[in-house]
């Protein structure tokens, strides 16, 4: 992947994780079950670290 790629890339997971934290809001609010958007957001923390160290390898 390319350096525009992995970028794209980093602003669709990011979209991603503030969208399931604004529904895991949501379901604290109404005493919903929150462990599967919490499981969710566990996931793109970890494929954000991923790309961003993609990111940092790629020569300037």
């Amino acid at each position: 992947m390319n350096k525009k790629e992995l970028e794209e890339e980093l602003a669709n997971l990011k979209a991603d994780y503030v969208r399931i934290q604004s529904d895991m809001d949501k379901l604290e609010y109404v005493r919903g079950r929150v462990s599967s958007a919490e499981a969710q957001l566990i996931r793109l923390e970890e494929e954000i670290a991923r790309v961003n160290q993609k990111l940092d390898q790629l020569p300037e």
